[in-house]
């Protein structure tokens, strides 16, 4: 049997109390409290239980809540004629999801509201409403099929968060493309081989942009990868710095001369059925290369969409802004789900605290951002920096904070919902994946709020918690799983269907293993506590390193620290704890002990680290999410470390080899 554990965020007195509950202000206008009524379901819990109980009306009751069109209507909403591994949703249906984030806003009376708002690290700002972007998107889609881009055709996007980012998105989505969202910061090795497993005609890319004042040359690496990618045929590339392209290559395209050449006004958006894909999105595990999952049409923009409106209550008159770059998929969420619900999207380019620790504070204040989307690991390197330089900024139109990416700490979160939200905020915590299009668990406004927990599964997720043997299980940490099939579902992968198979449906019949620890309290609240192949089990007692870390980090001298389990002959795994200290505090074996005291007093002596570790930094991506198996592999001396391809500081992993 599995231990019983304490959760991270759930230690400590007051940690399971309710800190917020839902305003006036929130309930009027909620999408969800509307949605309830018209369903007629008194609530959340109800709600929860009835759109697992039958998934497909819950499903078709959001697409006619969503107000979503189909050019033509599916006359079934679920079919499962080929195993519930491979469900099809919306059967005879024609949608295109342009239609719906795009179209239908630029020619009605919204056209003139803002779709995009893009700041660069320069504070060069640009401004696109639904109808101007409808056009820059039509020319490109234009521009696209005059260079032969067809339905089906498979694009690359490599670009930096600019406007063009959603200009390309929409355009391929618009002519039935199927583009491949590359994060920007890959080396060229890292983007040939996505452009090579989905066999891209075009990479899409920009010649350079901007991070902590330096210059990111991206159009020679996405060079780079195209010749090393024999299917990619052309390489359309946006000067955002004013590079001059090479002129010998008639392979490499200017965006602007290309569109400005570009003959047709066709402004028509294919009719797609609704089972087309749309997106090949990578995502690495933790061994193996990465799986290209397929999202379609009727799929990943609709889950997008029901979660930005039912947790995140996200309206036309929002705006919304998350800390993340189109290779992760929370950028092709906000941007199919933000522009389907009408609301503005906020790009940011650059680092959100350069050239000082205020700039995402700035950025609040200066576009009036309502919906902020940022990481645990983002605000604890920003917590340190002092409460002025956020107090010091207009904070008044934040209405919903939202959180993804890994397990919270207390301190952190506290310090989010007190000083960055004002204690008014709710913060909504959502977990999910790539592969799910969007949330598993997550809360929403309408829900009370603890500390570091999820209110619940996301309404139309069958998810529980099971032990060893499939069983569910309370108040102790198990398998988080999926029961029943639900529109975002990845379509499997690109090109190898067994490996979707064993990945995510080979343990129980009909049940998808997400490989993620949880644990529901005795309150009915959710906690992730981080991938299950990162668990550490001491003696016989598992324990998740995110509860590790919240021990380390109780201690004052603490910033942040990652938890890992090593090989030890006598307990099986030994804890080792790699720290980060706060400017200031020196390294000292009092400090060491202190910590090490710290975690045995929230975790018990049988928990005991056996050696803590000091760092400037820890491997991690570019939004902040701390790659423990990387660390794992460095300090035991390993070659192989998996896939590096998201690192931003691959110094890091050469300081965790020498902390050894």
């Amino acid at each position: 049997m599995m231990e019983e554990q304490r959760v991270a965020g759930s230690t400590g007195a007051g940690q399971n109390d309710v800190v917020w509950r839902p305003t006036p202000n929130y309930i009027q206008g909620s999408h969800l409290a509307r949605f309830m009524a018209a369903q007629h379901i008194p609530s959340l819990d109800a709600l929860r239980a009835r759109s697992v109980a039958d998934v497909a009306w819950f499903w078709d009751a959001v697409v006619h809540d969503l107000d979503l069109e189909f050019f033509e209507p599916y006359h079934q909403v679920l079919d499962l004629s080929r195993g519930v591994p491979w469900a099809r949703w919306f059967v005879g249906g024609s949608y295109n999801y342009v239609h719906n984030a795009l179209d239908r806003h630029a020619a009605g009376p919204s056209g003139q509201r803002f779709a995009v708002v893009w700041e660069g690290e320069d504070g060069e700002v640009r401004r696109l409403t639904y109808a101007e972007l409808a056009d820059e998107t039509n020319r490109l889609a234009a521009a696209l099929r005059q260079i032969g881009i067809a339905a089906g055709d498979r694009v690359g996007i490599f670009l930096p968060m600019l406007p063009e980012v959603v200009t390309a998105m929409l355009a391929c989505g618009k002519i039935g493309a199927i583009f491949t969202p590359i994060f920007s910061g890959y080396a060229a090795p890292a983007v040939a081989s996505r452009l090579q497993d989905s066999g891209a005609r075009l990479l899409i890319t920009a010649d350079g942009f901007l991070r902590r004042g330096r210059v990111v040359p991206m159009g020679a690496t996405a060079i780079e990868a195209a010749r090393q990618s024999p299917s990619v045929e052309k390489v359309l590339m946006r000067r955002r710095l004013g590079t001059p392209l090479p002129s010998a290559d008639p392979s490499i395209v200017d965006w602007d001369d290309l569109i400005a050449t570009s003959i047709g006004t066709d402004r028509s958006t294919l009719r797609t059925d609704a089972d087309d894909p749309f997106m090949i999105i990578y995502t690495s595990g933790t061994t193996g290369r990465p799986k290209g999952t397929v999202h379609v049409h009727g799929g990943f923009p609709i889950k997008a969409t029901q979660d930005l409106a039912h947790c995140f209550d996200l309206r036309s008159s929002d705006v919304l802004f998350w800390l993340t770059d189109l290779g992760w998929m929370m950028g092709p969420w906000a941007i199919a789900g933000g522009l389907t619900l009408g609301s503005t999207l906020l790009l940011y380019e650059g680092a959100i605290d350069y050239p000082q620790p205020d700039r995402l504070w700035e950025l609040v204040e200066k576009h009036r951002i309502t919906t902020l989307g940022i990481s645990p690991t983002a605000v604890r390197a920003l917590m340190p920096q002092g409460d002025t330089w956020v107090t010091g900024h207009d904070r008044s139109t934040l209405r919903v904070l939202g959180s993804t990416g890994e397990p919270w700490n207390p301190a952190p979160w506290q310090w989010l919902f007190e000083v960055v939200g004002e204690s008014r905020c709710p913060i909504v915590n959502y977990s999910g994946g790539t592969e799910i299009s969007g949330g598993i668990v997550g809360g929403s406004t309408l829900d009370p709020l603890r500390p570091c927990a999820f209110a619940g599964p996301v309404p139309g997720m069958d998810a529980d918690v099971v032990d060893e043997n499939g069983s569910p299980v309370r108040g102790t940490v198990g398998e988080l799983i999926i029961r029943q099939p639900w529109v975002g579902m990845t379509r499997g992968f690109w090109g190898t269907p067994e490996r979707y198979l064993e990945t995510y449906w080979s343990r129980w019949p009909n049940v998808w293993v997400h490989g993620d620890w949880a644990m529901i309290d005795e309150n009915a609240s959710w906690y992730i506590l981080g991938r299950s192949d990162d668990t550490i089990k001491l003696a016989g007692k598992r324990v998740g390193p995110a509860e590790v870390e919240s021990a380390a980090v109780a201690h004052p001298a603490v910033r942040e620290a990652a938890a890992i389990g090593i090989p030890d002959p006598v307990k099986g795994e030994a804890l080792v704890v790699l720290a980060i200290l706060r400017p200031g505090t020196k390294e000292t074996e009092q400090i060491r002990a202190e910590i090490q005291n710290s975690i045995t007093d929230h975790l018990g002596k049988a928990l005991h680290a056996e050696r803590v570790c000091f760092l400037d930094d820890l491997p991690r991506t570019r939004n902040a999410k701390i790659l423990r198996r990387v660390i794992r592999a460095a300090y035991l001396g390993q070659d192989e470390l998996g896939d590096l391809t998201s690192l931003e500081n691959p110094a890091a992993v050469e300081a965790v080899r020498q902390a050894r």
